[in-house]
């Protein structure tokens, strides 16, 4: 009796099984992963600062991260802005906390003056931040979308390297690695702010924990 026909997925998938029928399996070969974690250097605060700066965000550190995000927005002269459910209204000053309850559309938060977030980790040599969508955090969008992202990071949420930085994230998690603001550069190398994330990172590095709207 003839079978069915197999589909192409299936055909492709039988000549991939088919190809690897003669190579070891992981098991048979244990990949080491004794590689360095961390290592000696300058104070991670003042490396991330540096890398923050050369990546043309704007840093500044606090230790009192309340009156720093206001006196932050300020300066700014921002009026409105999305401020997920983790960070408090009495952090914004004279801003208006818009909240992403029910979700904002794209639209909604393009018309906003930026956005505040706090941030789930800090890597010191890449001058990466890393955000989870925590409740300090929101979905991803709150931070791609406005024109401005002003991110805390408290002293204790910075780390040397990557490997650090992969052992504190849950992979599950939504991540976002954001490294200065949004940039890129055409064949000619001429650059262009602003054009898949937020055209102006400010970072503001505090000691004090942020407190819960």
């Amino acid at each position: 009796m003839v079978g069915e026909p197999m589909s192409s997925r299936e055909r492709i998938l039988s000549r991939v099984r088919s190809a690897l029928s003669d190579v070891p399996r992981d098991e048979d070969f244990p990949v080491p992963r004794e590689y360095e974690r961390t290592r000696s250097g300058p104070d991670v605060v003042e490396l991330l600062v540096d890398r923050l700066v050369d990546y043309k965000a704007v840093v500044h550190e606090a230790d009192d991260a309340a009156t720093a995000v206001a006196e932050a927005l300020a300066r700014r002269g921002v009026r409105r802005l999305a401020v997920p459910a983790g960070i408090s209204e009495e952090w914004l000053g004279e801003a208006e906390a818009v909240r992403d309850d029910p979700p904002l559309t794209n639209a909604a938060l393009n018309d906003l003056d930026g956005v505040v977030t706090g941030c789930a980790v800090a890597i010191a040599e890449t001058g990466t931040i890393i955000l989870d969508a925590s409740e300090d955090q929101g979905r991803r969008a709150l931070t791609l979308v406005p024109d401005y992202h002003l991110c805390v990071v408290r002293r204790d949420q910075i780390v040397r390297t990557v490997p650090e930085a992969l052992e504190r994230l849950d992979p599950t998690r939504p991540l976002t690695w954001i490294s200065g603001p949004s940039a890129t550069s055409d064949i000619e190398l001429n650059r262009v702010e602003g054009v898949h994330g937020p055209r102006t990172l400010e970072v503001l590095i505090a000691g004090s924990e942020l407190e819960e709207a």
